[in-house]
Order: structure tokens, then sequence, then C-alpha cells
């Protein structure tokens, strides 16, 4: 006898839905572009005739040009996706920064150069926060978490993927590779569906929905805005100060061996992409966001301590303990899961796209700090000063904001 009752969907099916897996692969693509300049900013500097002074400077002003794009691109990207939807950030963006790739392969001039990394900071602004947002919104809430982690764990690996192109490819290769990957999942994205809860609220004309100053406007909302920035502070602490500036610190500690900073921060993201994956089963089993972001955040403070006052003095201690402290800040995405669900469907993109871009761009804030504190103190003990600030308000901030373990995501904000 025939039936019109559809047996329901495994965890797995979930899990491993189209949406799930482009979103991954999305995050892959995006890293890879992301920290592509980093890796290859003195071998295309050296290419385009600069001087060892002029690459510094100019080095540095490009990646600001690109910190900037994010930033701008965070609000463009967010307001757009509560506005026309969750796919459309996906297409756009990727359109965006493959084209910009492309072009950098190409680049003969600085200034051309700075430019296009800006777009390309336009284009990957709007990758991570648009597909937390679908993801969590299309998965049942009891697997939000491990979906979510899924997502970052699979897409930070784009680092390690970036750091081995550029080893065995020519800089300009490297950048057609990222472009052309994006072109690729550009076209895996055509059977993804969108959101269903936002196609809710889509034709709703009396639903204000996208509205970046809403977050401004009200005390309470503002304040848990606030603090979900204030949860991702030290992961940026350990990439964009302990990782970045590893060369420092590693001289600082007595180490024979020079440390490389690509090296560090690539094995700060091997750990990133593990602890990731590991952090949504650990909010699963202990049914709590909170609980897992706190920990492994006190997890990553003992390994801060560890690798500026515990003696590291070989190159391989120091690039273990790179190694755990991104394992320690692997609860990235769970920090724009918690983004995500704290804001009703007309902000959740918006909020979840903008909140890793304002972190993302807090650094230019540690930099500076850190490079005061030098002209005082010792270079470790100029590190530790920007933890010390990172880590209080990260903790307060994970300690004071609402959990949001199983919440219905299907609300409004008022």
């Amino acid at each position: 006898m025939n039936t019109l009752t559809q047996a329901p969907r495994s965890d797995a099916s979930h899990l491993f839905s189209a949406p799930v897996i482009v979103a991954a692969l999305g995050y892959f693509v995006d890293i890879y572009d992301l920290l592509l300049f980093g890796i290859v900013r003195i071998p295309s500097l050296v290419s385009l005739g600069l001087t060892e002074a002029e690459i510094s400077i100019t080095g540095a002003s490009i990646l600001n040009w690109q910190m900037t794009g994010l930033l701008l691109g965070g609000i463009l990207w967010g307001v757009l996706g509560d506005k026309k939807g969750r796919l459309s950030v996906l297409f756009g963006s990727i359109i965006t920064y493959s084209l910009a790739n492309i072009a950098c392969g190409f680049v003969q001039d600085p200034d051309v150069y700075k430019v296009l990394r800006f777009i390309a900071g336009v284009g990957l602004a709007g990758e991570l926060g648009a597909g937390i947002t679908l993801v969590s919104e299309i998965l049942p809430k009891h697997l939000r978490a491990i979906g979510t982690s899924l997502v970052a764990g699979i897409g930070l690996l784009g680092a390690v993927v970036a750091y081995f192109t550029v080893e065995f490819f020519d800089w300009r290769y490297a950048y057609f590779i990222g472009g052309g990957l994006g072109v690729s999942l550009l076209l895996l994205r055509i059977g993804v569906f969108e959101s269903g809860i936002f196609k809710d609220i889509k034709n709703q004309k009396h639903v204000e929905k996208g509205n970046f100053f809403a977050l401004f406007t009200n005390r309470e909302r503002l304040f848990r805005y606030l603090r979900c920035i204030g949860i991702g502070l030290p992961t940026w602490f350990v990439i964009g100060i302990l990782a970045t500036f590893s060369n420092e610190f590693g001289r600082a500690l007595g180490i024979e061996e020079g440390i490389k900073p690509g090296l560090s921060i690539m094995w700060c993201y091997v750990g990133l992409s593990i602890g990731d994956l590991a952090s949504g089963f650990i909010s699963h089993w202990l049914e709590s966001r909170k609980k897992a972001v706190f920990y492994l955040m006190i997890f990553t403070l003992i390994g801060s301590l560890v690798y500026l006052y515990a003696g590291l003095k070989t190159s391989t201690s120091f690039y273990a303990t790179a190694g755990l402290l991104g394992f320690g800040i692997g609860y990235w995405a769970m920090f724009v899961t918690i983004g995500a669900e704290q804001f009703g469907t007309n902000l959740r993109a918006t909020a979840a796209t903008t909140v890793p871009n304002m972190v993302r761009g807090t650094v230019v804030l540690m930099t500076t700090l850190f490079a005061t504190f030098k002209e005082s103190f010792s270079v470790v003990n100029s590190g530790a000063l920007v933890g010390v600030i990172c880590f209080a308000i990260g903790i307060y901030c994970i300690l004071t904001i609402p959990e949001t373990h199983g919440r219905d995501l299907d609300f409004l904000e008022e």
C-alpha cells in the first residue's frame, strides 16, 4: 500500500546535504584566497621590482587595503544577505573575489595591486557569514553546531593548501588557481536551495530587513552585537600577533633556527581546522555554546602563556605550540554560529557577516598596541599585554552573552 508519509531524514543526510558541502568548499576557497597575499607578499613584490624597504611599506599598505575591503564588504554582503537572500551573497561574493584573484595574477603595478586586493577583500567578506547563516537555518537545531563546525573545519584547510601551492608554483599561478577554484565552486552552487526561514519573510514588506544601523539603535541589541565581536578577539590575537610576528618571538626566546611566520600560520590553521571540527561536537555534547567556547578560550590562554613564558628552545616545540594554539581558537565557527543565533531572521545575515569581519578589523588595533608596547617593554611582554586585553574582553563576553544552544531561529528583530 502506498503512503504519502516520507521517512524522516537521517542526521547524516542533513549534515552532508548540498548546502553544507558547498558552504564548506566555499569557505575553503575563501580562506585560500584570504591568506594568499600574506604568503606571496614578498615574492610578488620582489618580482614587481620593489626594494626591501619598499616591500615593507607597500606590503603593509596592500594588506590595509584588503582589510578595509573586508570591513566594508562585511556590511555590504550582510545587508544584501538579509534583503535579497543568503544565496545571492554566496553567488555575488564568489564572483567578486574569484575575478579579483585571477586579475591579481596579471598585476604589474603596486597601485593596481592595492585596488585588486581591496576588491578581493570586499568579495571575501561575504563567504563565511552567509554560509554559516544558511547552514544554521536549514539544519535541525540539534545539528547546527556540528554542521557549522564541519563548514569551518573543512574550510580552514584552505590555508594549508595555499601554503603548499605557493611552495610548488609561481605566485601568479597561485592566484590563477584560487580564482579557478572559485569559478568551479560557482557551478556547484547552482543546485543549492535558499533557506526556508528566509523565504518565509522575503516578501513580507512590513518587515524591515538588513538594516545595519538597527544593530546600534537598541541598547540591548547593541550589547549583544558587541559581545559577539568580543568573543572573537582571542582568535585573532593568536593569528595576528603570536603567529604573524612569530619570527620576533622566536628571536626573543633565543631559538637558534629562524622561525618562519608562514609556517607558524600554517600550523596554527592546521590546529584551527581540527579545533573547529571538535568544537561542534563539544558544544553538542555539553548542550551549550557558551561552555564549549569558554573551555577552548581557557585552553588558548594557557597555551599563550606556554608560548610566551615556558622557555621554548626549539623550532619543533615552537611550531607544535602554534598548532595547539590553533586548536584552542578552533571555536571560530562556534563564535560565528553564536552571532547568527543571537539575532532574528531579518538581521541574522547582517550580524553573522559583519561580526567576523569586525574581529578581523581589530587586528589593526592589536598590531598598533603591540608596536606601542614594544617601545617600553620586551617583545614577549608586549605580546602578553595585548593578550591580557583580548582575553579579558573575550572571557567577559562569553560569560555574559545569552545561551543559544537549541534556540529556534524562526523569529524576528523588532
